[in-house]
């Protein structure tokens, strides 16, 4: 199974994600950021459809407290997960992964339990924008390494190519995976290029 793991911009519409789409056909998945798809929803379900695609990662509805919430939309077109952020992790099972979904802090602010991740495949991590130091993105990454290894999962994260939290005026963009063991399949630091790991073999590739 092929993941396509995408750092894009933030945007209102989802024109970046439908290039990476039709850019790369034999991808069975798309991981992308907290909030990417704003309020996109029903776009990015005929996306899926029309690609035969599952797209994981994050939309925005305005109306919520707090706006930020998972999503998980299978190849065919449908939410099979759409949690609001802060609440307890829930988990998909799609081609035969049982998938965990994680936004953000939550990484660091409200952890795992045992009974969310048990027997899980592979936690899914959307971030927001970037980290705001390298003190961030250390913490962050360690904290994913533990995760993996605790659960013995594998755990990939990716956020937005732009945008820094509340002002601060540092954004450093991040993507990773780590295996099930905690070690790095890879640990992207301000380089926002779209990669494609296949999970059969752990390969790693660089979208066209």
């Amino acid at each position: 199974m092929k993941f396509l793991i995408i750092q894009p911009k933030l945007e209102n519409t989802i024109l970046q994600l439908e290039k990476e789409l039709r850019n790369n056909p034999s991808v069975n998945a798309v991981i992308f950021p907290e909030g990417y798809l704003n309020e996109n929803v029903e776009q990015a379900c005929a996306l899926a459809k029309s690609y035969n695609t599952m797209l994981i990662g994050g939309h925005r509805r305005l109306q919520d407290r707090p706006k930020d919430r998972a999503i998980i939309i299978n190849a065919a077109g449908e939410i099979v997960l759409d949690r609001v952020k802060y609440s307890p992790m829930l988990f998909a099972v799609e081609n035969g992964l049982k998938i965990g979904h994680i936004l953000c802090d939550e990484l660091v602010v409200q952890g795992l339990k045992y009974n969310e991740v048990h027997e899980i495949d592979l936690i899914v991590h959307p971030i927001g924008v970037g980290m705001f130091s390298e003190e961030q993105f250390e913490e962050w990454i360690n904290e994913a390494k533990k995760i993996a290894v605790t659960y013995r999962t594998m755990i990939i994260g990716t956020s937005h190519a732009d945008g820094s939290f509340r002002d601060s005026g540092v954004s450093i963009p991040i993507a990773y995976c780590i295996d099930k063991n905690g070690e790095a399949v890879f640990i992207s630091k301000n380089d926002i290029r779209s990669r494609i790991l296949d999970l059969d073999t752990n390969e790693i590739s660089f979208s066209q």
